[in-house]
């Protein structure tokens, strides 16, 4: 790899690093707690998926509810 291909690819990196930090964040802000930062970055992927699905459903429901969710 070229000095330049091997940076852009750190900084890929960098890029899919801040999205699975931002990810578990979210997941810790929308469970009130109920799953701690160092718990969230433990779940593997699929754990993830699975977890921000409900997290969008539980959102969904609320809309069409009418009820308040913060």
């Amino acid at each position: 790899m070229t000095n330049e291909q091997i940076s852009e690819y750190i900084d890929d990196l960098d890029k899919e690093s801040d999205a699975i930090r931002t990810e578990a964040l979210r997941m810790c802000w929308y469970m009130r707690g109920g799953i701690t930062y160092d718990d969230a970055m433990q779940l593997s992927n699929s754990e993830k998926q699975l977890i921000s699905k409900i997290i969008d459903e539980n959102l969904e429901t609320t809309k069409k509810t009418g009820l308040n969710f913060f």
